[in-house]
């Protein structure tokens, strides 16, 4: 009743704060990503300046578990974001999606009370079902903030070492709260929140980790396209050319740490080639040491509930949004530390 209620309250107020586009960025996007993705641009372009067309996914915290919050969002239209034949989906993994634009309330930060859920974008899922993490298993998540994606992997396992790593301040405090808002303090207390500076964790912490997750620093297009500040994006669109850089040296950094015969996922939320495909070509080019992983089949097992790029490779994905499908952007890419003989 008072999730209803709630749902209801947050329906109301939505069209009250009417957010602008930046003119600046979308016409830096027209031209790159007309050139990049053709036709499909359009319809991307729809649902990214078109806030009332996101969509919002509900991760259930399996350490705070509410029956009667599930039997809500089945009442109210939700269903399982995944199911059927996936190569990799823990039962302890609970995400729920609607077909119609809606956003359910968000829970506030209270100390000493775990929270029940956690919205995000459904296919930030993606990357942590590409991942493949193990009981057990020593995980560095590389970008870790806002947190998201730690909380889905602690969702499906739980790994031996876990090192979630934010080398901003202010996010690396977002981090803290969001691990003390999900996760027990038993388990709170097994998982290490660092600060270093991710270009060097692999000279640090060297064949450490069975799994990296590379959650990098990327041209965010959604939120990118609603900057209130010209100049801010205008900057932005600048730097933005060193971004692929920056990636780079974190996944160098990211195949030192991991272990030989370990694997590691790079995501980004751009649609930009420059940022995702490029980046990883260079990797398989430059570093002897690692192979692409195919993540074909995990593609095919969602692809009812995303729209993905066509022409891609079997080691990659890259989500486009489309309305009643807002999902994305979310490129993800696996690859594998080979083992020396």
């Amino acid at each position: 009743k008072r999730l209803f209620l709630s749902l209801k309250v947050e329906n109301k107020t939505k069209g009250k704060h009417q957010k602008q586009i930046c003119q600046v960025v979308l016409d830096h996007f027209e031209e790159q990503y007309t050139a990049e993705l053709g036709d499909k641009w359009t319809s991307v372009r729809d649902v990214l300046t078109c806030p009332s067309c996101w969509q919002y996914a509900i991760l259930l915290n399996k350490f705070s578990q509410s029956a009667e919050l599930e039997n809500t969002l089945r009442v109210e239209g939700y269903h399982p974001a995944f199911q059927g034949t996936l190569p990799y989906l823990p039962r302890s993994l609970k995400c729920y999606i609607s077909r119609t634009p809606r956003r359910f309330p968000a829970q506030k930060h209270q100390t000493g009370k775990l929270k029940e859920y956690y919205l995000l974008n459904a296919a930030s899922v993606l990357p942590v079902l590409a991942l493949e993490v193990k009981d057990g298993e020593d995980v560095l998540d590389l970008c870790a903030a806002p947190g998201g994606k730690s909380i889905t992997i602690l969702q499906c396992a739980y790994p031996g070492q876990f090192l979630c790593n934010e080398y901003d301040d202010l996010r690396s405090r977002w981090l803290k709260q969001t691990m003390e808002s999900f996760i027990p303090d038993p388990l709170v207390n097994l998982i290490t929140v660092s600060k270093l500076d991710g270009r060097q964790i692999g000279d640090f912490k060297p064949e450490l980790y069975d799994k990296v997750l590379v959650d990098a620093p990327c041209s965010n297009d959604r939120s990118w396209l609603f900057s209130s500040d010209t100049q801010q994006a205008k900057l932005r669109l600048i730097q933005r050319k060193e971004l692929s850089s920056l990636q780079f040296q974190l996944l160098r950094s990211a195949i030192k740490a991991l272990r030989p015969g370990g694997s590691l996922v790079y995501s980004t939320c751009t649609l930009s080639k420059a940022e995702n495909s490029d980046v990883i070509n260079l990797i398989l080019k430059s570093c002897a040491n690692v192979m692409p992983v195919d993540i074909s089949e995990m593609a095919k097992a969602v692809s009812e509930e995303f729209t993905f790029l066509s022409d891609t490779q079997h080691h990659e994905l890259l989500v486009l949004p489309e309305k009643g499908k807002a999902w994305g952007p979310m490129y993800v890419a696996k690859l594998k530390k080979i083992k020396s003989v």
